[in-house]
């Protein structure tokens, strides 16, 4: 017996978002994968016991900026992201492309 009440995310992100494709919802799931990224940067950097100093310190940055990465207040260009993966956490950045 399902209960009616009851929404998938999918349909919770049409209801609040619009339809995959439309303005609202391409700029929600852009802020969602930055947000995405700066959890898992953290994620990493805390496994690897670093603090954000220290992270900072390998790289080449501030504290600061890795704090706003982390926090999604700030977007990371790509070299600065592979920086902080490759230098800075020693693993592999993987990117991928997704055609529609």
């Amino acid at each position: 017996m399902k209960n009616k009440n009851i929404k998938t995310l999918d349909e919770l992100l049409d209801k609040y978002y619009g339809k995959p494709g439309t303005e609202s919802r391409n700029a929600f799931e852009k802020q969602y994968e930055n947000f995405k990224f700066g959890i898992l940067v953290q994620e990493a950097r805390r496994e690897k016991g670093l603090t954000q100093e220290q992270l900072a310190q390998k790289i080449g940055t501030t504290k600061s900026y890795i704090s706003k990465i982390e926090n999604d207040v700030k977007e990371a260009r790509l070299s600065t992201l592979q920086k902080i993966v490759e230098q800075g956490l020693g693993g592999k950045l993987h990117l991928s492309i997704e055609l529609n």
